[in-house]
Formats: structure tokens, sequence, C-alpha cells
């Protein structure tokens, strides 16, 4: 297996794609044309509490995805809003050292995932704590 990518995603709305076999598509992909995953597990937390964690109440997954696996294109780009929610102001394109981030164009493949991580949030905040397993 190739370096690990990440995704989160709802696990209601993971359960409902695996069972029905539908092809994956997060909310906002119309929207963005992509589908956003991390390569380092050290971006997982920021990222979930920045673009989720004030907009929903939902129970959170990590997939762990194998991209040789993926029959999509996943490209290295610079961070992307997530619908119309803007990146970290220290992730703007052109900031000294600004990390770039797998972005898939397609659909999140089942075979690619190896792993389904439970993501612990604060009950009165909503905030993200920890992803069992990575961070």
């Amino acid at each position: 297996m190739t370096e690990p990518l990440y995704h989160l995603v709802p696990k209601d709305s993971w359960i409902e794609h695996q069972q029905s076999r539908k092809p994956y598509f997060p909310p906002t992909y119309d929207q963005d044309g992509f589908i956003h995953l991390t390569k380092d597990p050290n971006f997982l937390l920021g990222v979930a509490n920045n673009f989720y964690s004030s907009k929903d109440p939902w129970e959170w997954i990590c997939l762990r995805i194998d991209p040789s696996r993926l029959t999509s294109e996943v490209r290295y780009e610079p961070a992307a809003p997530v619908g119309n929610t803007a990146p970290p102001t220290g992730w703007k394109e052109g900031a000294l050292e600004a990390p770039v981030f797998p972005h898939l164009y397609g659909t999140i493949d089942f075979d690619a995932v190896t792993a389904e991580h439970a993501v612990r949030r604060d009950s009165q905040q909503g905030t993200f704590l920890n992803i069992e397993g990575v961070t």
C-alpha cells in the first residue's frame, strides 16, 4: 500500500452509500468539483474544525484510503473552499510554505478504503477532538 490519504465523512452518509453501492460524492462535490482529501493526518482536526464543527451535530468517521486503488485522478493543489467555507487564512495560495492537498476528481472507490476511524467530538461545542488510530 502506498502512503494513505484521509477523508472525513458523516458516518450515516458513508453507511448509506456502502449499503446501496451508490458512488459516494460529498454534498459540496458539484460546487467544488472534487473530493477533499489530506495526506498529512496532522491537518485532519484543523480541517474538521474549520469546515464542519459549527455546521452539524452528525457523527463523523475518517476514511483511510489507499490511493493506488482509486480509479479517479488525484491532483495535489492548494487548499480550496469546501462549499462556501474558505480554508484557514494561513493556507492561502502563495503563502510561505502553504500546504497542498490531494483533491479527488471522482468518487471514492469502496475497495480503496482500508479503514474507518471513529471521530470524537465535544458534545457541547461540536469541536473535533481526535480521530481514533490517526490523531
